[in-house]
């Protein structure tokens, strides 16, 4: 499958297909499409997997296009302003991502619900209990708030994030939550009391305008009466 990402804040990728070639999406991610392609609507392996992903942020429900012809064109874009990220998965790999970042993928991928079994981690950590996790082999693509940072961590070397700016992990990170020291710099720093710690080995990719800080900074503007 061949693809191009178009747009600056606001981008849709397009995606060629040949004859035989898959690809699926949430629901409502579709923009346009040749007239070559067949769509087919389910809960992608059953209602309790597709009841997972729900709480995980997307739809029961997701969307697969059957191409029919090859050189045939289907885009899907972002909800929100940010970039589309293409991640290409070796059999097997798997990835961590926040809600809501699943956009679209090759069919031989799979989207399932990532469930945090730490209790400090599922309760302080911001996501919830429930993120998503992506496998491969094939080709998927991430919606990402803001413009994306990677960084590729050594084993035990930890780096410290406000929880809203974790995009993607790799499985071979460890996540877990941490407390802000000191009562000056839990109530006055602004960042409240609670940090996310992410360790070693493995990539992890930051995002840069959480979508619920860009929502924030436009209620404080709303005049109130």
């Amino acid at each position: 499958m061949k693809y191009e990402i178009i747009g600056g804040q606001l981008p849709v990728v397009s995606c060629t297909l040949n004859q035989g070639d898959s690809i699926f999406t949430e629901s409502g991610g579709m923009c346009w499409m040749d007239d070559a392609f067949d769509m087919e609507s389910n809960t992608r392996g059953g209602l309790l997997k597709g009841l997972g992903r729900a709480m995980s942020g997307e739809s029961i429900f997701m969307t697969t296009y059957h191409c029919k012809k090859d050189e045939s064109t289907i885009a899907f874009g972002s909800s929100f302003p940010g970039c589309i990220m293409p991640v290409d998965l070796p059999a097997g790999k798997r990835l961590i991502l926040q809600k809501t970042a699943f956009l679209a993928a090759e069919n031989t991928v799979t989207l399932e619900a990532h469930l945090n079994k730490k209790v400090s981690t599922g309760l302080f950590g911001g996501e919830g209990f429930v993120l998503q996790r992506i496998i491969g082999p094939g080709l998927a693509f991430l919606e990402i708030d803001g413009d994306v940072v990677e960084k590729t961590l050594a084993p035990g070397e930890m780096i410290k994030v406000d929880q809203g700016y974790i995009a993607a992990f790799e499985d071979t990170v460890n996540y877990e939550i941490t407390t802000v020291k000191g009562l000056k710099n839990k109530f006055l720093s602004g960042e409240g009391f609670f940090l996310a710690t992410l360790t070693g080995p493995g990539k992890v990719w930051l995002q840069t305008m959480p979508f619920n800080v860009l929502a924030g900074r436009i209620i404080d503007l709303v005049p109130k009466r």
